[in-house]
């Protein structure tokens, strides 16, 4: 496919704090960890249990339920620097080893609901993932790989905000990484502005199985989108590379190959990106517009019960960026508070507390 774009005509480098450097931050944690004080987790029991009292499925949690004022003025915080600020968030201190499950899922999906609305996270409809191995390879295309304990490389997923609930922590590994997208175009448009023109084509993408209806098995889209002021990035290099598997997907140039591994090669630059090793009680949000995000592999314990174990949230923010058309491919909708997510035939909305 020929570039869409000439090195001349590429949108000018991000300015701004989205296009941070993980060096600048590696060493000061103390400016982007938000310690969560006692106040914030008794208002949040509190709250919480009163719905749980009322003896409703979680799912039908609603934002109102969340109603106290110390929880909306946190989420609004944390909305402001996601949408507007460095894109990520690390938030510490819910004492989740404390709390049964029932508290637990209920608890993060309500904060969910304060940021956002949850999306389905596969085809079986989960608004509440749960992040865990399960003795899966990536051999079958079907299985994630969040399934497994296999590094995940850098990647954005489907929505607006990607949340993570840390509770149980991996024997060795199992690191978080992220990475501003701002920055790797800031690098390439410094650096090789042609290859970085590359990324403007649009690139075939595995839908590894999930398949909404009405669509094929893949779905092209590029890898930076420019629209309405916004620059933005979608991305997952395994499954543009698996999308070879398929009949119908177009070949990728030497050039369009040599760009993704470039971008790669940036991801994975210690100078740029970021890591965080979790604690339980850790909340990571992370902007996919703006953040990759990665998981490296990890050994786990041999006792099920101590497992390493994360919820995760896919979420539709409102007051969030306009995006292009093309990623109604992907997103279902580009509709504002309203797009993201997984949905095929017999999708069936459930918010599971236990890993399946």
């Amino acid at each position: 496919m020929s570039t869409t774009l000439t090195a001349t005509q590429l949108p000018p480098p991000v300015t701004g704090p989205s296009a941070w450097r993980g060096s600048d931050l590696q060493d000061r944690e103390a400016t982007w960890v938000d310690q969560l004080e006692p106040a914030f987790v008794t208002a949040l029991v509190e709250t919480v249990q009163r719905f749980l009292d009322r003896g409703q499925p979680i799912s039908t949690m609603t934002a109102t339920d969340m109603g106290h004022p110390l929880l909306r003025a946190r989420a609004a915080d944390w909305c402001r620097t996601l949408l507007h600020g460095r894109g990520f968030v690390l938030a510490r201190g819910l004492p989740t080893a404390d709390w049964d499950m029932q508290l637990t899922a209920a608890a993060w999906y309500g904060l969910g609901l304060l940021l956002g609305t949850p999306r389905s996270q596969n085809a079986q409809g989960h608004l509440l993932g749960h992040v865990r191995d399960l003795g899966l390879s990536t051999d079958d295309p079907k299985v994630r790989i969040y399934q497994t304990t296999e590094r995940q490389t850098f990647h954005t997923d489907s929505c607006d905000v990607v949340g993570l609930l840390c509770l149980k922590t991996a024997r060795t590994g199992g690191e978080s990484a992220i990475v501003s997208s701002m920055r790797i175009y800031n690098e390439m448009h410094a650096r090789c502005p042609e290859l970085l023109a590359c990324l403007f084509n649009s690139f075939p993408t595995d839908r590894r199985g999930e398949i909404p209806p009405g669509k094929k098995a893949w779905f092209d889209i590029p890898v930076f989108n420019h629209h309405r002021g916004h620059l933005s990035a979608i991305y997952a290099r395994r499954y543009i590379t698996s999308s070879a598997r398929l009949d119908g997907p177009r070949k990728l140039t030497t050039r369009e190959v040599e760009a993704l591994d470039m971008f790669d090669e940036l991801a994975n630059d210690p100078a740029l990106h970021l890591k965080m090793v979790f604690r339980p009680g850790d909340i990571q949000l992370v902007h996919n517009h703006t953040i990759l995000h990665d998981r490296l592999a990890y050994r786990d314990w041999p006792d099920p019960a101590e497992k390493r174990h994360l919820l995760r949230l896919w979420l539709a923010i409102p007051g969030a960026r306009p995006l292009p058309e093309v990623y109604a491919e992907r997103y279902g909708s580009i509709t504002i508070g309203d797009r993201g997510g997984i949905v095929v035939d017999g999708t069936r909305l459930v918010v599971p507390l236990e890993p399946v």
